[in-house]
């Protein structure tokens, strides 16, 4: 069967008269799903022996008998019992973590029954700028699912404490927010500038609030007193960056939608989730998201549906958690008249499954068509152009040597005490941790024993030959080996991780020849490569290509001595100098628990 194209969504108020002539049974609709039962997520009721009608694209009917809406042309589908849920919906993802473009990711996704996404496609936005963003929005609209587009809010995301390749501006964000697939602003993840009223994060605020929209939040502090409330104060209206309890039930006191995240790497939902099932707040408050998934996870366990799934086993009720992943999410941004529900006038995007626990996606419908049977996609996703500077993004002044790496020792040094940044297994944050080590040949050397190896960020945006070089721990890498990736949150520089320095060289040069992605050298030769040649972030290969790749990549982290769950997700947050404790970038190795730049070597010995 050749997939089909799908249609733009139709505007209610152009397909208004027939929507109401079907509800009241005096038009055929399009399709009837009959003998079903409806998830009502309005109400949080499961109506069984139910009908629906749906036309242009549209619910029009939902209710006990749909057969004065049927006539000779009238598509029936018998749901046999089956539940019928709302498309499922992420709140908060990026994109290009999936190492996909959209039209490939929504075709990864398409089969787990998420029917629409809020993205912020800030990753391109680092690399490419203005630009970037608005071939990720084009290219989202041209989609058979909902793709809604956040324009990014920090680029840099610190201002000062790193470059990227370009940087976003108020004037930007306004004019973004007239384009027709921006929601809102993506996450402020600059809380610092917030609190300080920075003029130009109030600005890109305040341009998107005049336009009647959502401005997404990152608030990665621990302090919940009068810090936090400042930046609420700000105009962030929700915050995903949670990773326990009473983070969520701060958020929601002060307004703020929890957003719940399980990604690749992020296991926050079981540890926030009690904010509802144990102390019982209101779950309206609180959304489910995936934040990043990369092509591996969704190819392999699923994308919202896993979630969903994920968060049932924590012991929320299967009502509540639909709810988490389709109306709460709609509400929030506004278009609860259009998404998150069988109800009419709504998209027509709902999902048949025969169990709500285990949530098996039987059949995706997706604005009024069947996109997904059984595991299998069933639609067309129409593929950009995509311009060659867009396939030209890892500029190095000179191929890398060995040299670059050396970490000079002080003078007379036999060892020092060095900072190192600690890996935290299934989460964002870093530890900021010390460790004594040797110097050899006038220079400070890993550790593997210690678990200690080097960690390098090589500039690859502007050609300026930089490379800052330090310490991590966490990963457990031994003999000689080097990782390297062009996904590097959020300036997406080169990060590059190794025991030895030669293979270090061998990987940031092989990256280069590429265009970019991921690269594993073990013993002097490459034995996983991930090619991401669009911005060095994505491909545009399919989704099971990219996954099988990835796959690799992991199984020769594993090969190297790497145990850690999904360790290339924490590998891809080493310079994300808005979240604590320890980063590094092309200014330095950074303190985000005080937002400045910190010296490596912390004594002589």
């Amino acid at each position: 069967m050749e997939p089909q194209r799908s249609l733009p969504p139709n505007n209610w108020a152009d397909v208004a008269p027939r929507l109401i002539a079907v509800a009241a049974g005096r038009a055929p609709a399009d399709l009837v799903i009959r003998n079903g039962i409806w998830v009502n997520v309005q109400s949080r009721e499961l109506l069984p022996q139910s009908d629906i009608a749906i036309a242009e694209g549209r619910f029009a009917y939902c209710g006990p008998d749909a057969g004065p809406c049927i006539g000779p042309e009238t598509e029936v589908i018998d749901a046999e019992g089956a539940y019928m849920i709302p498309g499922l919906i992420d709140g908060h993802m990026h994109i290009e973590s999936g190492m996909l473009t959209p039209a490939e990711f929504a075709r990864a996704i398409i089969p787990h029954g998420t029917t629409t996404i809020f993205t912020d496609p800030h990753e391109i936005a680092n690399v490419l700028g203005l630009a970037g963003v608005r071939l990720m929005h084009d290219e989202a609209l041209m989609q058979p699912i909902n793709i809604w587009t956040q324009m990014p809010s920090c680029a840099p995301s610190a201002p000062g404490l790193e470059t990227t390749g370009f940087e976003i501006t108020a004037e930007d964000v306004a004019e973004a927010m007239q384009w027709p697939g921006i929601i809102g602003l993506g996450e402020m993840m600059n809380f610092p500038g917030v609190i300080a009223a920075d003029p130009q994060m109030l600005a890109e605020m305040a341009a998107t609030m005049r336009a009647g929209k959502v401005v997404g939040g990152h608030y990665a502090s621990p302090d919940k007193g009068h810090a936090f409330a400042a930046y609420a104060a700000g105009g962030p209206a929700d915050d995903h960056e949670g990773t326990a309890e009473s983070d969520a039930i701060a958020r929601v006191r002060l307004g703020m939608r929890s957003m719940m995240r399980l990604g690749s790497a992020w296991y926050d939902v079981e540890s926030q989730i009690t904010a509802v099932t144990e102390k019982g707040l209101d779950p309206r408050n609180f959304i489910l998201c995936t934040d990043d998934s990369h092509s591996g996870t969704i190819v392999n366990e699923g994308h919202m549906n896993r979630v969903v799934r994920h968060a049932i086993a924590c012991g929320c009720e299967p009502l509540v958690a639909l709810q988490m992943a389709t109306i709460n999410t709609a509400t929030h941004f506004g278009l609860e008249r259009e998404l998150g529900s069988i109800a009419p006038g709504r998209r027509a995007d709902l999902i048949l499954t025969s169990d709500l626990t285990t949530l098996p996606i039987e059949r995706v419908i997706a604005r009024g068509v069947t996109v997904a049977r059984d595991g299998k996609g069933l639609v067309d996703c129409p593929h950009l152009d995509w311009p060659e500077e867009s396939r030209r993004t890892v500029h190095l002044r000179r191929p890398i040597t060995a040299e670059d790496y050396v970490i000079k020792a002080p003078a007379g040094a036999n060892a020092v005490v060095a900072k190192v940044i600690g890996v935290v297994e299934n989460q964002a944050p870093t530890k900021a941790l010390t460790a004594e080590l040797s110097v050899s040949d006038g220079a400070v050397q890993g550790d593997p024993d210690k678990d200690v190896c080097q960690i390098a960020l090589v500039e690859r945006h502007r050609a300026t030959g930089g490379v800052v070089n330090g310490f991590v721990s966490g990963f457990g890498y031994k003999g000689r080996m080097a990782m390297a990736s062009t996904v590097a949150h959020d300036s997406h520089h080169m990060i590059v991780v190794g025991t030895s320095r030669e293979d270090m060289a061998l990987a940031a040069n092989r990256l280069a020849e590429v265009g970019g992605g991921i690269t594993v050298f073990k013993d002097g030769a490459e034995i996983a490569l991930v090619e991401l040649p669009i911005a060095g972030l994505m491909s545009d290969s399919p989704a099971s290509e990219v996954a099988a790749k990835a796959e690799r990549m992991v199984a020769a982290m594993a090969e190297v001595g790497c145990t850690l769950n999904n360790a290339y997700m924490q590998h891809s947050l080493l310079a994300l100098v808005v979240i604590p404790e320890l980063r590094i970038s092309d200014l330095g190795l950074v303190d985000v628990t005080r937002f400045e730049i910190t010296e490596l070597i912390e004594k002589t010995l």
